[in-house]
C-alpha cells in the first residue's frame, strides 16, 4: 500500500495596511504629523468642546463667534491656525495658573518616600514595598 501526501489548503496571509515599523516608531510619528497636518486633531477636538468653549476659543483667536457652530474642516486654513494657537495659548496659561494656585507645595511623593524610609529604618521592608509601590503608580 501506497501512502500519498496532499498539500493542504492554507489561507494566503494579507499583509497589514500598515507596515510594522522597524525604525524606533517613525512611522506612527508621519502617520501623526500628516494627521496634523490635515487637522485631524484640531476636529476631534472641536467636535468635543461645547459650543460656549468654541466660542472663548474664537474670542482668542480673534475669530467670528458665529464659528462656534461650524465644523472645523469648513473654516479656512488661517482661521483653523489661529484656533490651534489660540488651543496652545490657553492651556499654557492654565498650566501656569495652576501652578502658581498649588504653590511652592513639595511634591506629593515626597511624603511616601519618607514613609517608605522609615519603615526601612524599622526593618519593615513590607511596609515599604507598600509605600513604593504607591510611588511608582503615580500620586496626584
Amino acid at each position: 500500500m501506497s501512502a500519498s501526501v496532499h498539500q493542504l489548503p492554507t489561507r494566503r496571509q494579507t499583509p497589514p495596511l500598515v507596515e510594522p515599523d522597524g525604525r524606533a516608531g517613525w512611522g506612527a510619528l508621519r502617520a501623526e504629523l500628516h494627521d496634523r497636518c490635515e487637522d485631524r486633531d484640531l476636529a476631534a477636538l472641536w467636535d468635543e468642546m461645547a459650543t460656549a468653549e468654541r466660542r472663548a476659543v474664537l474670542a482668542s483667536a480673534r475669530g467670528d463667534a458665529d464659528d462656534a457652530r461650524r465644523a472645523i474642516e469648513s473654516m479656512p486654513r488661517a482661521t483653523r491656525q489661529a484656533i490651534r494657537a489660540a488651543i496652545h495659548r490657553m492651556s499654557t496659561y492654565g498650566k501656569r495658573l495652576r501652578d502658581r494656585l498649588e504653590g511652592d507645595r513639595p511634591h506629593p511623593s515626597r511624603e511616601l518616600a519618607s514613609h517608605a524610609r522609615a519603615a526601612l529604618a524599622e526593618g519593615n521592608t513590607e511596609a515599604a514595598m507598600h509605600w513604593l509601590a504607591l510611588i511608582e503608580r503615580g500620586v496626584e
